[in-house]
């Protein structure tokens, strides 16, 4: 497990974005938040295919505000239904931010990582 981190803010809004919309499909698909272990693979699937490293507390944190943030926005009708969620990425599970709503999700995350 990495000590250190590469991540700067957009990297870490980047990841915090990912995993707000991973949020959002599970529960849309279950009715529930992503579970603990579900959100800890997330998270490294997002940092090994973005080379990037983040040291356990930053991964910690991210993943705990991302439910927050994912509260946002589940009552928004998009986010009720997995397969409308699924257009929000592009090949890869990576979220298509040419999309207004990825761009708006993402714009929160941004707000949130920065002081």
């Amino acid at each position: 497990m990495p000590s250190s981190s590469n991540l700067d803010d957009e990297a870490r809004a980047e990841l915090l974005c990912y995993l707000v919309l991973a949020q959002l499909v599970a529960r849309a698909r279950t009715g529930e938040w992503l579970r603990t272990d579900h959100l800890v693979e997330s998270t490294r699937i997002w940092l090994a295919s973005n080379g990037a490293e983040g040291n356990w507390k930053e991964r910690i944190h991210l993943g705990a505000i991302s439910e927050t943030v994912a509260l946002g926005f589940a009552e928004l009708p998009l986010f009720w239904h997995a397969d409308s969620l699924t257009k929000l990425f592009t090949d890869g599970w990576r979220p298509d931010y040419r999309s207004p709503i990825v761009r708006e999700v993402y714009a929160a995350c941004e707000s949130e990582i920065s002081p």
